[in-house]
């Protein structure tokens, strides 16, 4: 493939290592210096990790160009519905995800059913995400789709709130920030008699950055919009 990186931070250059070593080429790196050049790209998909207030206007300048989106960045929930609309009116191919991590979708997966068992026993839930300084979403989106996930599964909680909860029926999420941390979630629930923990802990950016590529080689010749469950078919 011919891949255009829209975004050339930590996380855009660990993909273009995973993508060349899987024989593609990289034919655009977009960063706030060289922007206009998304007007005009020739390439067979783009790979986008950028910022919440940038990226919503990016895919839209991709299905323009009929050019297959694959992005990670997080913090456009409110705007997600609409780049839905847009990306199926365009015919277009987007594929999104807050996390890319094969491991934390495995994680997904339990923290799902986790979520359905505890419901009848009298458990409290916390949701804890650490990061490094330099994100600037709190909380995180994967701890958003982990509380998602937990209240879609769990009718004891209608809402998640960045705090220590003082409401039963409300998820708290805590959130910090720490030196260089890649990335840690975890999730505990807490009855009287026990606890029960679960914990995803990411040591690289490598994990995501090849995600991310394997998301790109499922998405060409695809339109629609999907999401890791499709790729890895949990």
């Amino acid at each position: 493939m011919k891949i255009a990186l829209i975004g050339y931070g930590k996380m855009g250059k660990e993909i273009e290592k995973i993508a060349v070593e899987r024989k593609h080429e990289i034919v655009a790196r977009i960063d706030k210096h060289n922007f206009q050049e998304l007007n005009s790209l020739k390439a067979d998909i783009a790979i986008e990790f950028t910022q919440p207030d940038s990226a919503p206007v990016n895919y839209k300048k991709m299905f323009d160009q009929n050019i297959p989106v694959v992005s990670g960045t997080t913090g456009i929930a409110s705007e997600f519905d609409n780049i839905v609309k847009y990306c199926n009116e365009k015919k277009a191919a987007f594929f999104y995800a807050t996390n890319f991590s094969v491991g934390v979708n495995i994680f997904f997966s339990i923290n799902k059913l986790l979520a359905k068992l505890t419901e009848n026993y009298n458990y409290k839930c916390n949701i804890s995400e650490t990061h490094h300084i330099h994100k600037m979403d709190a909380p995180s989106g994967t701890a958003i789709s982990i509380a998602d996930d937990i209240i879609s599964q769990n009718r004891n909680f209608i809402k998640w709130e960045l705090k220590n909860s003082v409401s039963d029926n409300v998820l708290p999420i805590e959130s910090f920030r720490e030196g260089e941390v890649t990335g840690t979630h975890s999730v505990k629930w807490q009855s009287e008699i026990d606890e029960i923990e679960i914990k995803h802990k990411a040591y690289t950016r490598k994990g995501f950055a090849f995600g991310a590529v394997l998301a790109a080689e499922f998405l060409i010749g695809k339109t629609g919009v999907y999401g890791m469950k499709d790729l890895l078919k949990l």
